[in-house]
C-alpha cells in the first residue's frame, strides 16, 4: 500500500510534468497561430491546476484521524477529483468560445507544421506519466491519483487528433477545420469533466465497490469464519484508499466472547490481506438471530 509521503511525491512529479507539457502546447500555439493548438494549451493548464489540488488532497488525507474527523481525512481526494472536474467542464466552456471566435474569423496565417512538433512532444511526456498515474492510481486505490491520470490520457487523444487534423490545414487549404477542431476539444473535454464529476461524486455518496469486489469479500467471510454460523447484513463503502466493511456473524448460543472474539480476529486479518486498509465493525449474535439468508459458514 503506498504510503502518504509517497503519494505526495507522485503528485509533484505529476506537477511537474504538467508545466513542461504546458510550456511545450503554449509554444506550439505561440509558432503556429492555431485556435485549436490554443485550446489544447488551455486545457493543459488545467493539468496543473488539477496537480496541485491533488496535492492539497494528498497533503489532506494522510492526516490521522482525529476528534473532529473519527473516520480520517481519505474522502480529501474525492473533494480533489470533484473541483478537478468542475475545473474541466469550465475549461470547455472556454474552449469552446475560443473555437466560435476562430470560426467568425479564421486565421489565415497559420503555421502548422512547426506547432505540431511541439504539440506533439507534449502529448508524449502526457501519455507516459497518464499511464503511470492511472496504474498507480488503481493499485493505491487513490482516486485523487487515478482522476488526474485519466484526465492528463485525455489530453493525449486531444494531441492526437488535433496533430493529424492540423497536419490537414496546409494540405486542403481549409483554414475553419482549425476552428473545428477547437470544438471537437471542447467536446470531449466536456465528456472528460462529467464522467470524472459522476465518479467522484460516486465516492462522496458511499457508493458501494463493485460487485467481483463485493463477491471477494463475502468469498473470505464465508472461508474463514468457521466456528460461526452464517454472516448477514453485509455492508461496504470505501473513502479513498480505505474500506469500511460492517457485518453480523451468527455464532452458537453457547460459544464464549473469547471464542467469537477468536473468529472476528481471523476474519478481520483475512479481509485486510485482501483489501489492505479497512475499518471492519462486526456485530456478533447467537444462533436465533440466524436469517438463512445471508453467507454460509464453510467447515
Amino acid at each position: 500500500m503506498l504510503k502518504g509521503p509517497e503519494k505526495i511525491v507522485f503528485g509533484w512529479i505529476s506537477l511537474l510534468v504538467s508545466l513542461i507539457a504546458l510550456g511545450l502546447k503554449y509554444w506550439a500555439w505561440r509558432v503556429s497561430g492555431s485556435a485549436a493548438l490554443l485550446s489544447d494549451a488551455l486545457e493543459t493548464i488545467i493539468n496543473v491546476a488539477a496537480a496541485l489540488g491533488a496535492l492539497w488532497a494528498l497533503n489532506v488525507a494522510q492526516r490521522p484521524a482525529d476528534d473532529n474527523h473519527t473516520y480520517g481525512h481519505d474522502k480529501a481526494e474525492y473533494l480533489s477529483a470533484v473541483s478537478e472536474a468542475v475545473l474541466v467542464v469550465l475549461t470547455a466552456i472556454g474552449i469552446a468560445w475560443v473555437a466560435w471566435q476562430s470560426w467568425l474569423a479564421p486565421n489565415h496565417a497559420i503555421a502548422p507544421w512547426r506547432g505540431i512538433v511541439f504539440n506533439a512532444l507534449g502529448g508524449v511526456v502526457n501519455l507516459v506519466w497518464g499511464l503511470i498515474l492511472v496504474r498507480q492510481g488503481r493499485m493505491r486505490r487513490s482516486p485523487a491519483l487515478t482522476a488526474n491520470g485519466r484526465h492528463v490520457i485525455s489530453d493525449v487523444w486531444t494531441t492526437v487528433v488535433l496533430v493529424i487534423g492540423i497536419a490537414f490545414i496546409p494540405l486542403t487549404g481549409f483554414v475553419r477545420l482549425d476552428a473545428i477542431l477547437s470544438a471537437l476539444v471542447a467536446i470531449n473535454v466536456l465528456r472528460v469533466g462529467f464522467d470524472m464529476m459522476k465518479q467522484s461524486i460516486a465516492g462522496l455518496m458511499d457508493e458501494a465497490p463493485d460487485s467481483d469486489t463485493l463477491q471477494m469479500i463475502r468469498a473470505v467471510i464465508s472461508e474463514n469464519a468457521a466456528g460461526a454460523l452464517e454472516a448477514h447484513d453485509i455492508r461496504v463503502r470505501t473513502a479513498g484508499s480505505v474500506s469500511f466493511i460492517e457485518f453480523h456473524l451468527v455464532v452458537p448460543g453457547a460459544m464464549t466472547v473469547s471464542e467469537s472474539h477468536d473468529i472476528c480476529d481471523r476474519l478481520e486479518h483475512a479481509l485486510r490481506r485482501q483489501l489492505g486498509r479497512a475499518l471492519i465493525h462486526i456485530h456478533v449474535e447467537p444462533e436465533e438471530k440466524a436469517k438463512h439468508t445471508g453467507i454460509p459458514v464453510l467447515a
